[in-house]
């Protein structure tokens, strides 16, 4: 039966621990995945730079300070000639907001032309949730736009958008290349941490700004598509993905440093620089014939079209104010959208992406979670609790610093769940063996208790590593009690019945000597020995311990009655109490010792117990006692007597009542 009991014991604590652990896991996992996940990759991942081979052009602050109609399709189209007519067949996305199509605006019919004649030219779209807003418009642009998908496998991608926004019907029926510009932010940080490569429209799938412009520069449009990866077969890149619950095909971005000094972190050219240039080499302005204009050393250069060879270039918005085109990233509360289309570009160009999804991952915090908890627990049975956090916290220091050489290498593992187990079964675990030793301490307590006072087995319990003969010296109160007449009583009573009465007798007086954070030292024989002051720590002991006597007295007053109604003999018992130093602690050998105390006082308190006899009195106290207890209670000088191995005489004194109760 006692057997079964442990079982279902230690069989409910563990479904406990496994309750705490996934429910502790789990919410933590929820408020805490994003954070650490951002952390990992502003201050570890994203200490890489990019490849170069990424170039924006920005209209900035200082393009719109100086050019008034900055945001024109004329300046766009401007800034597209200067590439068309200067640089050699770069790559170019645009990250730039398409409005409607107005043929009579000569800014948009440039603009348009340059993407029709451009073929490595892409500008961007966004998808939307709505069908029938701009079905017309979606109709038009899916007849021009659709990649050549194969999916391998069941098909398992949801329909997340069903039309497109900002684009006109007529720009969408017009063969020009375009790429979804759209990032979905995190519900938890609002932060942008993937790209969507593909996005599902309707039946159909189309690339992102930043895989049309590499599908564009790599002259294809097939697709494979599997359920981890989006495969390009002509280049063989493996694009790695994961499928949101909202239906997003998402890949977790390599985000880079910043570059020194500015936003972006990418090479950036404002785009007024770029105006500037187009402006005097249409003016004849070249870098042959005016050199110094384009040195970069001097103020405000122009820009040496050679200058492009070989870059992939994105074009973007970073005008400061509320209507910037910003996003909120793990490295920048203030992103610009441009640098982000241009990361996305470059991880796949460099086929740089980051793992935090995967089989792999998956393995390492699977072996992570299971070596923590496995470590813990030996830690946590091998060692008491000071020295187990210290364990447990340098073992949490070599984990963490395994999750950062990971995360520089690309790999992001999740240290929340591990993290969050294992202080579940730290604090748990020692939460377990504290029940589990008190539990046996109590057992010992309950078992040792009867030959020992609680409050000394209590002392032995609390300090059972650390038991050693030796002690201290301390003033106490000793208190001595003994039944009167109880030799004589014996010879007439049997054993049987003596042992009751003494029984029941001590069943009453120890209650009362608790009660007054006294300690029972020993039974000897019919007497008593208290001890007050040690090693419950009490200041008032001297009082406590006469207080103790007068209720001791007064029960035996009442079990006296009771006992003769009983039939049983009438007893009477006698006090003495002294106050001074003793030696108080474990004495005895090594192998067998005894918390005792041992002194003059304990002599003192037995020799004046005894002068109740001659005295015809209850309870007798010493001088150093009274000397505490003379304004609470009603005491009488008895005489001076002489105490055996005492050259001098002392006085004693009798406690006829307490003058004051005890509250």
């Amino acid at each position: 039966m006692k057997k079964f009991k442990n079982f279902w014991f230690y069989a409910g604590a563990f479904c406990i621990y496994l309750i705490l652990t996934v429910i502790f896991s789990i919410i933590a996992a929820f408020f805490l995945t994003k954070p650490v996940y951002g952390f990992l990759v502003r201050n570890f991942v994203a200490q890489k730079y990019s490849s170069g081979n990424t170039l924006i052009i920005a209209f900035d602050d200082r393009t719109a300070e100086k050019y008034t109609n900055w945001d024109s399709s004329s300046t766009l189209a401007d800034l597209l000639d200067y590439f068309y007519t200067y640089t050699k067949d770069n790559s170019i996305a645009l990250d730039i907001s398409n409005q409607k199509h107005n043929p009579t605006n000569e800014g948009m019919v440039r603009k348009l032309d340059f993407l029709k004649k451009m073929p490595n030219l892409t500008t961007g779209f966004t998808p939307s949730k709505d069908s029938d807003q701009n079905k017309p418009t979606f109709e038009s642009f899916k007849n021009n736009q659709k990649l050549n998908v194969k999916i391998v496998g069941k098909d398992i991608y949801p329909k997340r958008f069903f039309g497109i926004e900002n684009i006109s019907e007529y720009l969408a029926a017009q063969k020009i290349n375009l790429g979804s510009v759209y990032f979905k932010e995190d519900e938890v940080t609002h932060q942008v941490y993937n790209s969507e490569y593909l996005v599902r429209i309707g039946e159909d799938f189309y690339p992102s700004l930043a895989l049309k412009t590499y599908l564009l520069e790599n002259n294809t449009n097939d697709i494979i598509l599997d359920n981890y990866n989006i495969i390009i077969p002509k280049t063989g890149r493996k694009i790695p993905i994961k499928i949101s619950k909202d239906g997003l095909i998402k890949t977790p971005l390599w985000f880079y440093s910043n570059i020194k000094g500015i936003t972006y972190s990418h090479s950036s050219i404002s785009a007024y620089r770029l105006l500037d240039t187009y402006y005097a080499l249409k003016k004849g302005i070249t870098p042959q014939k005016h050199p110094e204009l384009y040195d970069l050393n001097s103020k405000n250069p122009l820009i040496d079209p050679e200058n492009f060879q070989n870059k992939t270039i994105f074009i973007g918005d970073n005008i400061t104010g509320p209507s910037a085109d910003v996003v909120k990233t793990p490295i920048s509360e203030r992103h610009p959208g441009v640098d982000v289309q241009a990361t996305a570009y470059d991880n796949l160009y460099c086929d740089n992406f980051v793992k935090n999804d995967g089989l792999l991952v998956f393995a390492l915090d699977l072996f992570s979670l299971l070596l923590l908890s496995i470590l813990v627990f030996r830690i946590i049975l091998k060692t008491k609790v000071f020295k187990g956090f210290l364990a447990i916290f340098g073992l949490n220091i070599a984990y963490i610093l395994g999750v950062i050489i990971f995360a520089w290498l690309g790999i992001i593992t999740n240290p929340v769940i591990p993290i969050s187990a294992e202080i579940i079964t730290f604090v748990f675990g020692y939460s377990f063996k504290f029940i589990t030793e008190n539990r046996n301490k109590e057992k010992i307590k309950q078992a040792m208790g009867k030959y020992l006072s609680q409050d000394i087995m209590k002392n032995v319990v609390n300090n059972i590593d650390d038991l050693k003969l030796g002690g201290k010296r301390a003033i106490v109160t000793v208190l001595f009690s003994d039944i009167r007449g109880f030799t004589s009583m014996s010879e007439k009573m049997s054993a049987e019945d003596v042992t009751k009465i003494l029984n029941e007798y001590f069943t009453e007086m120890e209650p009362i000597i608790t009660k007054y954070n006294g300690v029972i030292n020993k039974f000897i024989g019919d007497a008593v020995m208290a001890i007050f002051g040690e090693p419950i720590q009490d200041l008032n002991h001297p009082v406590n311990a006469v207080r103790c006597a007068y209720e001791m007295l007064q029960k035996v007053a009442y079990l006296r009655e009771k006992w003769l109604m009983e039939g049983k003999p009438k007893i009477e018992i006698g006090i003495g109490i002294c106050t001074g130093e003793v030696f108080i602690g474990n004495i005895g050998s090594e192998a067998r010792m005894e918390y005792t105390v041992i002194g003059d006082t304990v002599n003192l308190a037995s020799r004046i117990e005894s002068f109740n006899k001659v005295y015809k009195t209850n309870l007798l106290v010493s001088s150093s006692t009274y000397s505490y207890i003379s304004d609470v209670a009603d005491v009488i000088k008895i005489n001076e007597v002489k105490i055996r191995g005492k050259a001098q005489k002392m006085n004693i004194y009798e406690v006829l009542r307490i003058e004051k109760p005890n509250k």
